[in-house]
């Protein structure tokens, strides 16, 4: 039997997986689809409304609803975890944090992503326990929950047992992204299974230095023409400069460390925040979703953001069931694949996905200019991660203060005491 199971599958995102996996049965013939959630009332909604897409579909797998996570593991062959602990609340909390402090107020990044860091680990980290003891052997456990890249540190280190890869939608958003530009530019359609994005660096924290078609390299062009569009614009998203220097295109996410300054300006201007504006969002979803004439995501699931998320999640599983051996961009160890970096560090990378395994593709190293960066945030990561697991209060104000988006030496122990009272009842590690 093929059972996939979600934690966290009365998020507002989970109609988009299902729809994946409807565009997808005739390759990956799923049997069984188990969405588990803490949250019962959320869980029926969203859960209800997966069951009718499933139905209007006419499709063979079942959909099953629990707020049990060993019963929802119990004999999966994929687990799948897009969870976040303490709700959208808790992402709330964490951009006023920054905002209190002078600080970056994100979700994944600065003191903000630290704190979603701290409280996911360890629930993480039991899910992958679960899947050990009681799912199928060589179960899959396949992270979208954030920030990404240190959640797939902490399973690298700590559930060793367990195969884990970390994904984002960020990689195929950027090569969807250049593939309309080079459609606009040549007036040709090229098709995306044709194409291959090459980046590098961290959950985030990634360059994107290349980009073929059909194995032709055609960076120059499109270097070219994203720095001849930055210069068109009045206020452009990054500095021409910057981006004729690098001959990169930078995550957006890098944004908060290159242009920290026009960030935190930014922040001036809330409420709302990112997330009281999701909150908004995803009140409204959760009303269509429970209207029982509806199934079919609505227009208004683009709002919440994360495109071409069930791309990249329905991708990845079936490259694996069938033994595809393609190319997708994972957070995973790096073990050698650039041998100037230590083989524990969790890269996000290009790798190959097959039946026995997914292994980062050899390539070179980034230039000096991005590897201090992305040396000081790994140490960051790997500091929050031993905090994370063992309630180090030395360790978590040792990654408030090598993080380069942190607080001063001199406002740590401040912005530290102020995370662990903020998010208290997440984190008892810290408490007990």
């Amino acid at each position: 039997m093929l059972k996939v199971t979600v934690i966290g599958g009365g998020s507002t995102y989970t109609p988009e997986l299902v729809n994946g996996f409807l565009a997808r049965i005739e390759q990956f013939p799923l049997d069984e689809l188990w969405l588990m959630d803490i949250d019962e009332e959320r869980l029926k909604i969203v859960g209800g409304f997966a069951q009718r897409m499933v139905e209007a579909k006419g499709s063979s797998f079942k959909v099953v609803l629990s707020t049990n996570q060993r019963d929802a593991v119990k004999d999966a062959s994929y687990v799948t975890t897009q969870l976040r602990v303490g709700h959208m609340e808790a992402r709330r909390r964490d951009e006023y944090l920054g905002l209190r402090h002078g600080l970056i107020g994100q979700e994944t990044t600065g003191v903000g992503g630290m704190a979603k860091a701290l409280r996911t680990i360890p629930v993480i980290l039991k899910i992958a326990q679960d899947i050990k003891e009681v799912a199928q052997p060589g179960t899959m456990l396949v992270n979208f929950t954030n920030p990404a890249g240190v959640v797939t540190q902490a399973l690298s280190k700590y559930a060793t047992d367990v195969p884990a890869v970390g994904v984002c939608n960020v990689p195929i958003t950027t090569k969807m992204g250049i593939i309309e530009n080079l459609e606009k530019a040549t007036g040709n359609k090229i098709d995306p299974d044709h194409t291959e994005l090459i980046t590098l660096g961290l959950n985030h924290l990634s360059w994107h230095r290349g980009f073929t078609i059909d194995g032709e390299d055609v960076w120059p062009q499109v270097i070219q023409g994203f720095i001849e569009e930055l210069k068109a614009e009045e206020h452009p998203e990054w500095d021409p400069r910057t981006i004729e220097v690098l001959r990169m295109i930078p995550n957006y996410y890098l944004q908060y460390f290159y242009h920290t300054d026009k960030k935190l300006k930014s922040q001036e201007s809330w409420p709302p925040s990112r997330a009281e504006e999701v909150i908004d969002i995803e009140k409204g979803l959760l009303q269509e979703y429970a209207d029982l004439s509806l199934n079919e995501p609505p227009e208004d699931l683009m709002k919440r953001g994360g495109a071409y998320y069930s791309t990249v999640a329905t991708q990845l599983l079936n490259a694996h069931y069938n033994d595809l051996d393609e190319t997708h961009v994972v957070n995973i160890a790096n073990n050698g694949a650039v041998k100037e970096w230590p083989a524990e560090w969790v890269l996000e990378i290009p790798s190959k996905v097959k039946k026995s395994g997914i292994t980062p593709i050899s390539t070179e190293p980034l230039p000096q200019s991005q590897f201090g960066l992305i040396s000081a945030v790994k140490a960051y990561e790997m500091l929050t991660v031993e905090a994370a697991i063992h309630g180090d209060r030395n360790a978590a104000y040792e990654a408030l203060l090598v993080n380069p988006i942190g607080p001063k030496a001199d406002k740590v122990q401040a912005v530290l005491d102020d995370m662990l009272e903020t998010h208290k009842e997440h984190l008892p590690q810290f408490w007990n």
